[in-house]
C-alpha cells in the first residue's frame, strides 16, 4: 500500500480521523490512507491512547499516517515501534534534518509545506512525499481554503520525480479540477470530507473517490 500511496497514480488520504467507525468505513471503501492528528491544538486531535485502538483495528487495510507538529521525534518513533502508524507526516517547522531522521530509519515521510513557503533544499524522492497546503499564517492547521493551484503545478513540473500531495479546501465539487491542474500523487482532504470536525461524511468520501476514477 505504501508503494501505491507514493506512486504517480492519484490516491486519496482522508485526514483528521477520530473514530474507529470512520476508520473502518474508510478501509472498507478502499481509501488509500487516513491521517491521525497528534497535535493537541487541533480540532481533530487524537490522543495516542485513542489512536492505538483505531490504528490496531485497521492495520494492513489502509495506510495509517501520523500527523505531527514539532512533536515528532519521540512520539512518532514510539508509535512506529508499536506498529500503530506506517507513515510520519511532519506538519510544523521541521527541518531537512528532521526529514532524514526518519528516512534513515526506513520510515516513510510526508512533509507538509505552505504554498508560499516551498522548500529550496534538495528533496528526497524515495519513501517521501511533499504535501502542498494553503498558507495558514501563524497557525499549523489546515484552513479549508483553496490556494492558487498553479503554484503546486509549477513546482511539480520542476520536480517530476517527487511525489506531490495536494491539500487545502479540496472537496467533491473541485477534486476533479485539482487533479487535472496539479496531477498530484494524492489528494489530502479533511474538512471537505466531513459533516463536522473529526466526523466523516461518507457521501462526500464516495464522491471524492469517484473523482479519482
Amino acid at each position: 500500500m505504501l508503494d501505491d500511496f507514493f506512486s504517480s497514480t492519484p490516491s486519496l488520504k482522508i485526514c483528521g480521523v477520530t473514530t474507529l467507525k470512520d476508520a473502518e468505513r474508510l478501509a472498507e471503501l478502499e481509501v488509500t490512507a487516513l491521517g491521525l492528528n497528534f497535535w493537541p491544538a487541533s480540532k481533530r486531535y487524537c490522543s495516542p491512547e485513542h489512536a492505538s485502538t483505531i490504528a490496531s483495528h485497521v492495520a494492513g487495510d489502509i495506510v495509517r499516517v501520523g500527523v505531527f507538529v514539532n512533536n515528532s521525534h519521540h512520539l512518532a518513533s514510539e508509535l512506529i515501534d508499536e506498529c500503530l502508524i506506517d507513515v510520519v507526516q511532519l506538519h510544523g517547522d521541521e527541518t531537512e534534518e528532521d526529514i532524514h531522521f526518519f528516512l534513515e530509519q526506513g520510515i516513510p515521510v510526508i512533509k507538509a509545506v505552505s504554498a508560499n513557503r516551498l522548500p529550496d533544499y534538495e528533496l528526497p524522492t524515495r519513501n517521501f512525499a511533499l504535501l502542498i497546503d494553503t498558507p495558514a499564517g501563524k497557525d499549523y492547521g489546515g484552513t479549508g481554503k483553496v490556494f492558487d493551484w498553479s503554484i503546486a503545478r509549477d513546482f511539480a513540473q520542476k520536480h517530476p520525480d517527487l511525489s506531490i500531495l495536494l491539500a487545502g479546501g479540496i472537496d467533491p465539487t473541485n477534486a476533479a479540477e485539482a487533479l487535472a491542474t496539479v496531477k498530484p500523487a494524492a489528494l489530502d482532504v479533511a474538512s471537505g470530507a466531513e459533516s463536522s470536525p473529526g466526523h466523516k461524511d461518507f457521501d462526500k468520501v464516495r464522491a471524492l473517490l469517484a473523482a479519482l476514477s
